[in-house]
């Protein structure tokens, strides 16, 4: 039987929970080795379906990030070498439809508009999704990899384990950024973190200190309210 959780857990995992945010800007303080080694432990008590535990964590910091930050950026801003790199799996619909297209639209507006981008500011625009390959300037950068034989299940599984893993930095005053900015070069980053042929890209994540003075870390995103999309049966 579960324990019995009090009042001051209960606000400790929401605090947690509600603080957790995308954070694009981060100072370079860094993140002591245990406290890494840490959360992920935390995050190992995920639930996976019959224990299979389908997740594999790359832990990138110093040279090993710094030079795959200079391998993406190279690529991304070479418009020709950038087109022969595609996802390895469909993050997002083929064919967006509504309400999915205006969120998606909206996110991106609200944070552009903070950081004084322009629809016309296509530059502007490149050098900021730029920045994912810099890890937003974190000193932490994960890559999730996963055995190509699991199946959704295992991704649904792996969802959860992020998200353990996300909650449990925020613990610790620690902020993340969950990135799939980085599928699309998940040869070059598979070849540089030296992962197994049987593994696929699932995301990459920053890791660090969030910078509160950025204006990007000020951006709040709109989630909708329970009764319009949970339904009570009764």
């Amino acid at each position: 039987m579960s324990a019995l959780i009090s009042d001051t857990s209960t606000a400790a995992v929401d605090a947690a929970i509600t603080s957790r945010a995308s954070v694009r800007a981060f100072l370079p303080q860094p993140v002591p080795r245990e406290v890494i080694e840490d959360i992920l432990r935390l995050a190992s008590r995920s639930p996976s379906g019959t224990n299979t535990q389908p997740w594999n964590v790359w832990v990138l910091t110093g040279e090993a990030k710094h030079s795959l930050s200079r391998k993406l950026q190279a690529v991304h801003n070479d418009p020709a070498e950038a087109a022969t790199h595609t996802e390895d799996y469909a993050y997002y619909p083929t064919q967006w439809q509504s309400p999915f297209i205006e969120r998606r639209r909206k996110v991106g507006w609200d944070l552009y508009s903070l950081l004084g981008l322009a629809k016309t500011d296509k530059a502007g625009m490149h050098a900021q999704h730029g920045r994912n390959y810099e890890f937003f300037g974190a000193p932490v950068g994960l890559m999730f990899t996963i055995d190509r034989v699991m199946q959704q299940g295992s991704w649904l599984d792996y969802g959860m384990f992020m998200q353990s893993l996300m909650v449990a930095a925020r613990g610790r005053g620690l902020d993340t950024c969950p990135q799939a900015a980085f599928n699309s070069y998940h040869r070059i980053i598979l070849s540089h973190i030296g992962a197994p042929a049987e593994h696929r890209l699932v995301c990459g994540m920053s890791l660090g200190y969030a910078d509160t003075s950025a204006v990007a870390n000020t951006l709040i995103t709109e989630r909708e309210p329970v009764a319009s999309f949970a339904r009570f049966l009764t």
